[in-house]
């Protein structure tokens, strides 16, 4: 079951705290730079909705919401350590196993550099290394060194390792994904890169730009 996460909306079209991504975005999307981040709590949402976005958000006169080309608004004002000249990366997957798209985006302003599916039936950590390795073969091509951030463990450690681990069986249903995850471990066992690859800390950051939204 998915954590249950509490959304304040400092500025926006009605400032408050929402349960679920939906209502958020409703009150941040087209907004101006519109201010908001998720909680784990609804103590710890409350606290921040009184102490205001400058303080929970380490305002540093930097950063504002922007609207990429998926419409989505992005977090304000991340703290300093994110890398904004990088991509992000995330899945969506509709069932688990079932239909797979994935895509990378520019961490700051939210463009979709690449975009893949839907595949007919794959799963959530098979999608999301297949977007970091389609982010490793972009880069590579375009010469760049630039950082990939993930927020999946798992993916992290088949990239490490090279290798996945999965119980999603191969037949006739699955031919897709895994003809794509063949590739993605040959191409990482063949090819060389240097790009830091990231884990998003969706507590401090809010939630990956690459986001999908379904929460």
């Amino acid at each position: 079951m998915a954590a249950v996460k509490f959304y304040v909306v400092w500025v926006g079209h009605q400032p408050g705290i929402y349960r679920t991504w939906a209502d958020c975005q409703a009150q941040t999307k087209g907004f101006p730079q519109a201010r908001f981040k998720s909680y784990e709590s609804e103590a710890e949402a409350r606290q921040a909705l009184e102490k205001g976005w400058q303080k929970s958000l380490n305002f540093a006169g930097k950063g504002s919401a922007q609207t990429g080309s998926t419409g989505k608004a992005a977090i304000a004002a991340n703290p300093p350590e994110v890398d904004y000249d990088s991509i992000s990366v995330d899945v969506g997957c509709s069932g688990n196993p079932g239909i797979v798209e994935y895509k990378g985006v520019d961490t700051k302003t939210g463009e979709i550099i690449f975009y893949q599916g839907p595949i007919s039936k794959g799963t959530n950590n098979l999608g999301e290394f297949l977007a970091i390795v389609h982010g490793l073969a972009y880069l590579q091509r375009q010469g760049s060194n630039k950082t990939i951030y993930t927020d999946s463990v798992t993916a992290l450690s088949w990239i490490r390792k090279k290798e996945v681990s999965t119980n999603l069986v191969r037949d006739a249903s699955t031919e897709e994904i895994w003809t794509l995850v063949d590739r993605a471990l040959k191409w990482l066992k063949t090819n060389t890169y240097t790009n830091k690859i990231v884990k998003w800390d969706t507590r401090k950051w809010g939630e990956i730009k690459a986001d999908f939204g379904r929460k």
